[in-house]
């Protein structure tokens, strides 16, 4: 049989896949673009690191040390005055353990609000999401003045502890179990498996994608938090490498080749975990409910 369809016609002057191959190379472009735009401040933490404070502070542009002073490193660790070591070590513990209990107090939390049958379910959800929009510095006096009474000040348990139950992770947390196929939990059940026996033998395992998103997004927050940990580690025992970074900038003295030496340093560790887990962020973001 003759085809009768209608042939389109080429313009003039066609070519196949030089359209597509212009807007690879466009995309390519701006991509790199971006990226430039984003390694910037990556760029000028490392060359002032390496840098005298003449070379930091001189009026002449240079795009790198003429003379690396790699011993910008060993002087960091060295200070008496600022522990870096033992900062990076507590910002480690506080991170991870503060990671490890956000995670299990609020998907055990979405759980239950989200499978669980009762009628105060609702109530419950929405009390949690009234925390917040109540503002930090509401409730930030009396969480100091109650874990001043428990004796946690300068420990490191007053700043892991307050900061365990997270109401937005919650929410998440329970938007995804919301859309868990009921399918493996039924299954579950006809085998046996109670709720808790349902959830740590079928969602958890099969929620690992939505987990380390959450726990990434948990542990660089924990990292970074500066004003808490500042009120809470009067010991420098205590103290979170934000808290010693601050130390490098002060009223009276400016250091800044160990300023930008401890930046570079505590940054490395956000580095490899999004390095690692980066392709967990965006499958849990739309895993998660909030999707546009």
């Amino acid at each position: 049989m003759l085809d009768t369809k209608p042939q389109r016609r080429k313009p003039v002057g066609y070519k196949p896949g030089v359209g597509s191959r212009a807007s690879r190379v466009v995309n390519l472009v701006g991509l790199l673009a971006l990226a430039a735009v984003f390694l910037i401040p990556f760029y000028l933490i490392v060359r002032n690191a390496l840098s005298t404070t003449q070379e930091i502070t001189a009026p002449e542009w240079m795009w790198f040390p003429t003379d690396i002073q790699w011993s910008n490193f060993a002087e960091l660790f060295n200070d008496p005055m600022v522990p870096m070591a033992r900062s990076l070590w507590n910002s480690t513990v506080v991170a991870v353990l503060t990671t490890v209990g956000t995670l299990f107090l609020c998907t055990t939390a979405g759980y239950g609000l989200a499978r669980i049958p009762n009628r105060f379910s609702n109530h419950v959800f929405y009390a949690i999401l009234a925390t917040l929009m109540i503002p930090s510095a509401i409730t930030f006096v009396p969480s100091f003045v109650l874990v001043s009474s428990l004796g946690w000040v300068s420990d490191l348990r007053g700043l892991i502890i307050p900061t365990l139950f997270n109401g937005f992770v919650c929410f998440l947390c329970r938007q995804y179990f919301l859309g868990f196929p009921r399918e493996l939990e039924e299954a579950a059940r006809v085998d046996g498996l109670g709720y808790w026996g349902a959830f740590w033998r079928i969602v958890i395992p099969n929620s690992k994608g939505f987990l380390a998103a959450i726990g990434v997004i948990t542990f660089v927050t924990s990292w970074n938090a500066f004003l808490w940990p500042l009120v809470i580690g009067r010991s420098s025992d205590s103290w979170t490498v934000q808290v010693a970074l601050s130390t490098f900038l002060t009223a009276q003295t400016i250091n800044l080749p160990q300023l930008f030496m401890a930046a570079a340093v505590a940054i490395l560790p956000l580095v490899f975990v999004f390095l690692f887990l980066q392709r967990y962020l965006v499958q849990g973001v739309t895993q998660s409910g909030l999707k546009g």
